[in-house]
C-alpha cells in the first residue's frame, strides 16, 4: 500500500515538472528567463468569434528612467523580453458591440529581473484599456498597459432576436383571399303527421 502511494505521489511530481517549461521570448538573445507556462483552459466560443490564439493585442511598455515607451504586438502565449522586463500576454478580450460596457483587457503576465540576475514575477491579472486604475502594474521602473485587442464577434447575440424577422415570416406567407360563405341550410320543413294507429273501437261494425 506504501509503494502505491509513493508511485502515485512520484507520478503527480513528474507530471508538474513536465508541465513547467520555458516561455519563449522574441526580440532579445542569449539567457531565457524561466517561467512557468500555466496551461490555458479551452473554452467553447460562439460562431463567428475570433479564437483566443489568432487574437492580437498591442501592449504598451514605459522606461520611466529614461522616458522610453514601445508598442509589443503578440498574440496569447507569446512573450516579448526588453533587457530587464518580460511582458506575456495570456488573453485578450473585447466586449461584443450590442453590450452597453466597451472594454478592451488582457491578461498579463510581468517578470522583472531582480539584483542578482533572476526574473520575478511582479503581476499577473487582467490590465483593462478604459478604466486603468482597476487593474495597474506597480512597479518603480516600469508600467504596462493595455492599448487593444484585435477580435471579431457574431453580428449577434445568441438569444438575439433581428428586428422584422418574425414580421417578415408572418408576411412571406401566401396571402389567400379569404372563402365565401357557404349558404346556410335552409330550416327543415315540418314533416305531414302521421296517421294514429286505428284502435279497436274503429274496427267494430256499427
Amino acid at each position: 500500500m506504501r509503494r502505491v502511494r509513493r508511485f502515485a505521489a512520484l507520478a503527480a511530481g513528474l507530471a508538474l515538472l513536465s508541465a513547467c517549461k520555458k516561455a519563449p521570448v522574441a526580440g532579445q538573445g542569449g539567457g531565457e528567463a524561466p517561467i512557468v507556462d500555466i496551461p490555458q483552459t479551452v473554452v467553447s466560443e460562439a460562431p463567428g468569434t475570433t479564437p483566443m490564439k489568432d487574437r492580437v493585442a498591442v501592449i504598451g511598455l514605459l522606461n520611466k528612467r529614461n522616458g522610453l515607451s514601445r508598442d509589443l504586438v503578440m498574440k496569447p502565449g507569446q512573450a516579448f523580453r526588453v533587457k530587464d522586463v518580460i511582458v506575456r500576454l495570456r488573453a485578450c478580450e473585447t466586449t461584443a458591440p450590442w453590450e452597453a460596457q466597451k472594454l478592451t483587457g488582457a491578461f498579463v503576465q510581468v517578470f522583472i529581473r531582480d539584483t542578482h540576475g533572476d526574473f520575478r514575477r511582479r503581476f499577473s491579472g487582467w490590465l483593462y484599456k478604459e478604466t486603468p486604475s482597476l487593474n495597474v502594474v506597480e512597479h518603480p521602473v516600469y508600467d504596462v498597459w493595455v492599448k487593444s485587442c484585435a477580435m471579431t464577434h457574431p453580428e449577434a447575440g445568441a438569444s438575439t432576436v433581428r428586428a422584422g424577422s418574425a414580421a417578415s415570416s408572418r408576411s412571406s406567407a401566401p396571402n389567400s383571399a379569404p372563402s365565401p360563405r357557404s349558404p346556410a341550410p335552409a330550416p327543415a320543413t315540418p314533416s305531414a303527421p302521421q296517421p294514429s294507429p286505428p284502435t279497436a273501437d274503429a274496427n267494430t261494425a256499427t
